[in-house]
């Protein structure tokens, strides 16, 4: 159920002042104390040190930034998690940190859903299939997904694994704005050989969706390559069906009963497959050919999949399907032009 934007919140006059009123006080403090008397000689160097913090209430803490302090620091002192810098960096609307600058600090943050007063938050998925030193429809060259992974890079977007997206969904955590997901299907070599090698230059997350009955072909991936990709950290591995049969399309003659055993094991098949040579619960699952059948998505439910995708383009908001989800799919002949169109991270709320 989609939820309606929240009126700003009153200030409880009983309460510590609120952000705005932190800011205007610790700059005014911070003016007393700013000018040392200059020194005639050079000063040694100091050692890196945080800076102090000016006020604080429920909401927010007000901080002179010290030399040693960025946005990851800021956020584990105050926030308790490093991967919550973005929250500085956004509310305070800065790429970096100097010392002596004065810094607010969201201590929770209370839009979990990215709902603003103008737009809305989208997560768009990047689907890959292949990549070679040719392009073709759905082979990238290497050049092609170095550039796009180094504009991501350089342009201030989160690259997440695609498993934070439920958290998002279900209301409970907030992304970054410019969040994006990068997936790859099939299984090819091509993913290890190409891909893995940038998207570990970048520190980049991925899901990797198999059929399971591409490995042992001489252009798949290898389970001990899967393996070691796993074990980075960075490469997630979940099912794409077993043999890449269309789950919507019935074979000729094919009966009821007989459909619902083919879905069974098409869902089945790679789940237990992954899990035994990779020890990888399957928590997402992509369609073949985007397309699906409730008795698909009932396959799935009764495997405790919360997350599917399809090839349908666009980006996903909080009240986006979970098991419906939009991938923008990338070609071999997009320009960069054409990979950043694919990039839509909001999409604004019309007035009526």
């Amino acid at each position: 159920m989609m939820r309606s934007p929240m009126p700003r919140r009153r200030s409880n006059p009983r309460r510590f002042p609120a952000a705005s009123c932190l800011v205007v006080a610790a700059v005014l403090a911070q003016g007393c104390v700013e000018a040392p008397p200059r020194q005639a000689a050079p000063v040694p160097a100091i050692a890196r040190e945080a800076g102090p913090q000016l006020g604080r209430d429920d909401d927010f803490a007000v901080v002179v930034t010290g030399s040693a302090d960025d946005f990851a620091s800021l956020a584990e002192r105050y926030v308790g998690d490093r991967g919550k810098g973005w929250w500085i960096a956004e509310f305070n609307g800065i790429d970096a940190i100097r010392p002596g600058q004065t810094v607010v600090i969201p201590l929770r943050h209370t839009n979990r859903v990215g709902v603003h007063w103008t737009a809305f938050q989208t997560i768009p998925i990047l689907c890959y299939h292949r990549f070679g030193s040719r392009s073709s429809q759905l082979t990238v060259t290497a050049a092609a997904f170095e550039a796009q992974m180094e504009y991501l890079a350089r342009n201030g977007y989160h690259v997440i694994p695609l498993a934070r997206l439920a958290g998002f969904l279900d209301g409970k955590e907030a992304l970054p704005r410019k969040t994006v997901v990068v997936t790859i299907d099939d299984g090819y070599r091509s993913t290890y050989d190409i891909a893995y090698p940038i998207l570990k230059k970048y520190g980049f997350p991925a899901t990797v969706f198999l059929y399971s009955d591409f490995v042992g072909a001489s252009d798949a991936l290898t389970w001990p390559q899967m393996k070691e990709m796993a074990d980075s950290g960075l490469i997630d591995i979940q099912p794409h069906s077993k043999t890449h049969a269309n789950l919507a399309l019935k074979v000729p003659e094919e009966t009821d009963a007989r459909y619902r055993e083919r879905v069974r094991r098409e869902v089945d098949a790679p789940i237990g497959v992954i899990q035994e040579r990779l020890g990888i619960r399957s928590t997402a699952y992509a369609f073949p050919y985007g397309d699906v059948t409730d008795t698909v998505l009932d396959q799935l439910k009764r495997q405790g999949v919360r997350l599917a995708v399809t090839v349908t383009p666009g980006g996903n908001a909080f009240f986006a399907p979970p098991q419906m989800l939009r991938r923008s799919m990338v070609f071999g002949n997009d320009s960069l032009d054409a990979f950043k169109a694919k990039l839509v991270t909001s999409m604004p709320v019309t007035p009526r």
